[in-house]
């Protein structure tokens, strides 16, 4: 799954979509899978380096992912078609 190419990011966790003029913040983990996303990384290797980085079961991770996944897609900065739940 894709972050719409016109979404700006920072590091520090701002989010703006162009297209709406909406801006949203989110914390250093949602700065660091923003910017896996935006890079092209899968939805498997981003959480693999999640797994790897905190202290998290699989399980919350796929629950958590769910949930951010639809936020993102509820705030229209997902590419369409893309990361799409099981």
């Amino acid at each position: 799954m894709k972050l719409k190419k016109n979404i700006a990011t920072s590091e520090s966790g701002f989010i703006f979509n162009p297209a709406t003029g909406d801006s949203f913040s989110g914390n250093a983990m949602a700065s660091n899978v923003l910017l896996a996303m935006k890079n092209g990384d899968t939805e498997a290797l981003i959480k693999q380096n999640i797994l790897q980085k905190y202290e998290v079961s699989p399980e919350q991770l796929d629950r958590d992912w769910d949930d951010w996944i639809v936020q993102l897609k509820e705030a229209n900065l997902l590419e369409s078609g893309t990361y799409d739940s099981k």
